[in-house]
């Protein structure tokens, strides 16, 4: 299984990393007068994930780095807070959900792991698992929820 899910991430950051390299657009380009990224122009059951960009100038790491370790500084962030009673907002949750986030017409902020939205496209696209909103909020005017285990 674990195969599967690298070779299924391998293929996502491929294709957008050889498209971006290429100037070619990919579907989330709006630019593209209907080209495809050659890579994702074969017939696949699963289309690509729409990709939106950040609000901000620019993310906290290089996009390419993001797309491969982000988990990994998620996870780094989650030890250094709860172990160590160390916050700081370079990698933290609320700072990737208040740039990534998008709103609907009245101004809403739509969770960001709903059907298409920032996390959830591309954690579908590649099977994994997504539970950090199990506790943590999905929109920055959301109060976090509290599980306890029993």
């Amino acid at each position: 299984m674990k195969h599967y899910l690298a070779l299924a991430l391998i293929v996502l950051f491929t294709t957008l990393v050889v498209a971006d390299e290429m100037g070619t657009p990919t579907h989330s380009d709006k630019k593209s007068n209907g080209r495809v990224c050659p890579l994702a122009a074969a017939d696949t059951r699963v289309p690509l994930p729409i990709i939106t960009k950040g609000k901000g100038p620019r993310c906290v790491e290089p996009t390419d780095v993001m797309r491969r370790d982000h988990m990994k500084f998620l996870l780094h962030q989650r030890d250094a807070t709860v172990r160590q009673g160390i916050r700081t907002p370079k990698y933290s949750l609320t700072g990737c959900i208040e740039c990534h986030v998008q709103r609907d017409a009245q101004g809403q902020a739509i969770p960001i792991n709903a059907p298409g939205q920032f996390c959830e496209a591309c954690h579908r696209y590649t099977a994994v698992r997504m539970d950090c909103f199990q506790c943590h909020a999905a929109t920055p005017d959301q109060r976090a929820v509290v599980k306890t285990r029993k």
